[in-house]
């Protein structure tokens, strides 16, 4: 998670440009970007998951490119413990793809520990007053958020 400071915006990947976030679920892929100059963290949307695993990473790689990110930093679900367990392989598996397709565009793929992402995003969206079925929808991009604000804030 080294960051050089090095590189175009849209060229190595590395410390400039805006950053992308994935939060991986089963049924949709939360998603997150940030400013240009890399401080502040927006929540974009969900990707809904089709069944193909071939689309649905065709859809990030389409989400990435539009909005020039020269990062993605997806979530990797740890267990409580800090382990790699299933939901953590599974998201290695799926990393491991974005990157063979994403790398050779210039945008560098990186993983961060997601263990309480989710409970984040919901607290700030009961502060907000979204609850129930409006806060179910936008969940895993409030989540996308809350990973990426913390990726940036480490950096």
């Amino acid at each position: 998670m080294s960051d050089d400071g090095g590189g175009p915006a849209h060229g190595s990947g590395r410390g400039r440009g805006r950053a992308a976030a994935l939060d991986l679920g089963a049924r949709r892929i939360g998603v997150a970007f940030s400013d240009s100059g890399r401080s502040i963290a927006s929540p974009w949307g969900t990707i809904e998951r089709s069944g193909d695993p071939a689309r649905d990473r065709s859809a990030v790689v389409h989400a990435v490119r539009e909005v020039e990110a020269s990062t993605l930093v997806v979530g990797l679900p740890l267990s409580l413990s800090g382990e790699v367990g299933p939901a953590a392989r599974a998201a290695l598996e799926e990393v491991s793809e974005l990157r063979a397709l994403l790398e050779p565009l210039g945008v560098s793929v990186e993983t961060v520990d997601e263990r309480f992402s989710t409970v984040e995003g919901q607290r700030s969206l009961r502060a907000a007053g979204r609850t129930g079925k409006a806060a179910r929808k936008v969940i895993d991009s409030a989540a996308a958020m809350v990973l990426l604000q913390a990726w940036l804030d480490h950096r």
